[in-house]
């Protein structure tokens, strides 16, 4: 995956999740994952697995095809 989608995937989570106000640690508990990883999701310096992208995208209501696209700024 290059640098970019990893870092509009990364954004479009950080959006969804301050959207609902919560924290990174909030999600990472929700998700499985380890706090500190999940910082680098929404930096967009990992590559996630699919299925972690899935739990993250349920759990902040993000429909899976928002992950990749650019999302208006409200």
């Amino acid at each position: 995956m290059n640098e970019e989608l990893r870092k509009k995937i990364g954004l479009n989570i950080q959006k969804g999740r301050k959207e609902r106000n919560l924290t990174q640690a909030e999600i990472a508990e929700k998700v499985d994952s380890d706090t500190n990883y999940y910082a680098k999701i929404e930096r967009g310096e990992v590559v996630p697995s699919l299925t972690l992208l899935i739990k993250i995208a349920d759990t902040l209501e993000i429909e899976y095809a928002d992950l990749f696209s650019k999302r208006s700024s409200k």
